[in-house]
């Protein structure tokens, strides 16, 4: 909407229809893309205000001693605007001090702009507002903009609460204070030019499930299909595993022609209408697998218009793709596309795989670059409307993952992205950490928690907020390794702590996306499947408590918490979930100890020391208490909990019981059974069972001795 625009909407607001006309204007405004310009920067007394894009984001009080100097910088390199304005106080004692609020969207966040030259190797996400000590900055998402202070002055960024939770009391200090402004910074500074959040929310619901790929390849059954929804049915959908997807091996061959995808072969014989019913009726969020290649020669002669041509104008052949649909030619869209995905979402199915993306780029489109530029077609755009098609039959709400490899053309347009090769990959937690949930949902492949290092994928996939895709036989989750997969699911949503990739090398080549003629095997800015980085930290905040959790698979086993942005001034209490270990209480540092070989990781439960007996961590889930916690409060000596409990599943919350306390008794309501009570070490373990699930309030008392 244009400005002229903006104003004719605000002059036919009649005073009767004020409020309503001011909400319609405000979502135009939010959905209009930001202007790729400096802020107005002014400073008036010791009031300093930067207003971007119609709106105050940083209003500050500047105090100093001293002489002041104030001096701005705008850089536009590359259309990438940064606007710096440098404070410095000069003389004997010299500070200044910037006190004030961002002000942001219900999509801002508080992050940690650059990397620090000493920094820590580690990857950080927060499930709710982030108060890390790491934090100089705030990230709007949805218009795409990053305010921050450089790394000479102290900071400290404090999110609000409630009514004020687009709100952050930013404060700096030091003898010298940058402040630095970046607006479209994924779209320019990071080099996502289809990069448009003002036009949608990212999704923030947990995806977790099944896909019968790695279980069954392509000798998938609709047995097995049967079986596997029976069992995730009984053992995995109440701890939030909700969706089955079938993957390669349901559909008729060869591979494109609009009914061999939506009449199943003899493997299936209920077909795809029956596939869905059964996956639904067993409670589950029916997903299905396709493919962009197109292998029927046949029909690829007699439909020669709808394909991408070689230099003899015939149709080319392409490897893994076989003949390239051209998504510039709205008859091939509507001819091969459209009717496949209108006709499985009106079947039911709403979480769908893309694959073979890579290929109908690369061998595809780029490699036929001739074909297109003698037609005067923008080949990315052609590529862009082929999965815009998919969008559009399978609407808005429906998961679409794009598979497989970095894909930096169809942002905006996919939920998740695979952002690997095929088998579980760990490089994407670190090679492209700040992307996860603001550009996509980082897919890190299928989880197997019947290999070795179950545990450990399914973990970190978990507390990095990713997708989480199990893909053993479901007799794997009749076993006792059922427990890698019921402690990390659900997903909680989680948002990164860093506006930059830990591991830079393959995210700042991602412009290579543009020339690359070959998918075959992983390309220099896909994420590899090595696991680099030892540490990932996952800080949780809720309205009654924080606390933080660190992942750890590696590397020194002294666990400082300073480059961690845990406070390191103050003693605080460590547990290990999967041992169910107890670290004791720790100022500055703390040491792991040797990783357990059944787990290939440790994960420790951080919470600050208080006083009183407390909370150390809960059983239901490797985040400590972050899904499940629905409540935990202090008063008159009873130390009170709400929590979601899972039906028939044991849960434990181990409570310390430091010096001077007397426990007295532990109650749970009539909903849940108490089984275990008994202390250890200083540690209390209260184990309770509810038969039908839900939430229950549990009560330990004490009394001061």
């Amino acid at each position: 909407m244009s400005a002229a625009t903006l104003r004719r909407s605000w002059l036919a607001c009649s005073a009767a229809v004020l409020l309503a006309c001011t909400g319609v204007v405000l979502a135009a405004q939010a959905t209009r893309a930001p202007l790729n310009a400096p802020a107005r920067v002014s400073l008036t007394g010791n009031r300093l205000t930067v207003r971007y894009d119609g709106r105050v984001i940083y209003d500050a009080r500047v105090t100093s001693r001293g002489r002041l100097d104030v001096r701005t910088l705008v850089d536009t390199s590359d259309g990438a605007i940064t606007q710096v304005v440098k404070l410095t106080a000069f003389g004997d004692s010299a500070r200044v001090t910037l006190t004030g609020v961002v002000s942001g969207s219900a999509e801002a966040f508080a992050l940690e702009p650059e990397p620090r030259t000493d920094a820590l190797p580690v990857v950080r996400h927060a499930s709710g507002p982030s108060f890390n000590r790491l934090n100089r900055g705030v990230f709007d998402r949805q218009r795409d903009w990053l305010l921050s202070v450089d790394a000479q002055a102290r900071v400290r960024v404090t999110p609000g609460s409630g009514a004020d939770s687009t709100r952050f009391a930013l404060e700096a200090s030091g003898f010298e204070v940058a402040l630095r402004f970046r607006p479209r910074y994924f779209g320019r500074h990071r080099g996502l030019t289809r990069f448009a959040p003002w036009l949608a929310p990212v999704k923030r619901q947990s995806v977790a499930g099944w896909t019968s790929w790695f279980a069954f390849i392509d000798t998938v059954t609709e047995a097995h299909v049967r079986a596997t929804a029976g069992v995730l049915r009984d053992e995995l959908a109440p701890y939030g595993y909700t969706v089955l997807q079938v993957d390669d091996g349901y559909q008729r061959l060869p591979l494109g022609p609009v009914a061999n995808w939506l009449t199943t072969n003899a493997k299936f014989p209920s077909g795809v209408r029956g596939l869905r019913r059964l996956i639904s009726d067993a409670g589950l969020v029916p997903g299905i697998w396709t493919n962009v290649a197109f292998e029927d020669t046949a029909y690829v002669r007699a439909h020669p218009a709808l394909f991408v041509k070689d230099a003899s104008g015939r149709p080319a052949y392409g490897t893994w793709v076989g003949f390239s649909f051209d998504g510039s030619v709205r008859g091939a869209l509507d001819t091969l596309v459209r009717p496949v995905y209108r006709q499985l979402a009106a079947d039911g199915f709403t979480y769908f795989k893309l694959d073979a993306l890579r290929h109908l780029r690369y061998e595809g489109y780029n490699s036929l670059a001739a074909d297109f530029a003698k037609r005067g077609v923008n080949r990315e755009q052609a590529f862009r409307d082929a999965v815009a098609a998919v969008r559009g039959e399978i609407g808005a709400p429906a998961w679409l993952l794009a598979c497989w490899g970095i894909r930096p053309e169809l942002t905006g347009l996919v939920d998740a992205v695979r952002v690997g090769t095929d088998g579980f990959g760990y490089g994407g937690f670190s090679q492209y950490n700040s992307w996860n949930n603001v550009v996509w949902r980082n897919d890190p492949d299928h989880v197997e928690i019947a290999k070795p290092d179950g545990y450990r994928a399914a973990t970190l996939a978990s507390l990095t907020g990713s997708l989480l895709m199990l893909t053993d036989p479901p007799a794997v989750y009749r076993s006792a390794r059922v427990d890698a997969a019921r402690r990390t699911a659900p997903v909680l949503f989680t948002l990164p702590e860093q506006g930059y990739d830990v591991d830079a090398s393959r995210s700042r080549l991602i412009a290579g996306a543009n020339t690359e003629v070959s998918g075959s095997g992983s390309r220099p800015f896909d994420a590899d499947r090595a696991l680099t980085v030892p540490l990932t930290l996952l800080d949780v905040s809720r309205p009654f408590e924080r606390w933080s959790v660190i992942a750890r698979t590696g590397g020194d086993d002294s666990v400082r918490f300073a480059p961690l942005g845990v406070p390191d001034d103050a003693p605080q209490l460590v547990f290990e979930f999967w041992t169910k270990r107890f670290l004791g209480a720790h100022t500055g540092s703390f040491a792991a100890g040797p990783i357990d070989s059944a787990f290939q990781v440790q994960v420790f439960c951080v919470r600050a020391q208080l006083p009183r007996p407390q909370l150390l961590a809960t059983s239901r889930h490797v985040s400590c208490g972050g899904t499940e916690l629905r409540a935990l409060s202090w008063a008159n000596d009873v130390l009170s909990g709400e929590s979601e409990l899972v039906a028939r599943d044991p849960y434990e919350v181990w409570l310390t019981e430091p010096a001077g306390w007397r426990f007295e008794r532990v109650d749970v309501d009539a909903g849940a059974t108490l089984e275990r009570n008994e202390v250890t070490d200083g540690v209390r373990t209260v184990r309770m069972r509810s038969a039908t699930g839900g939430r229950v309030t549990w009560r330990a008392v004490y009394a001061k001795r």
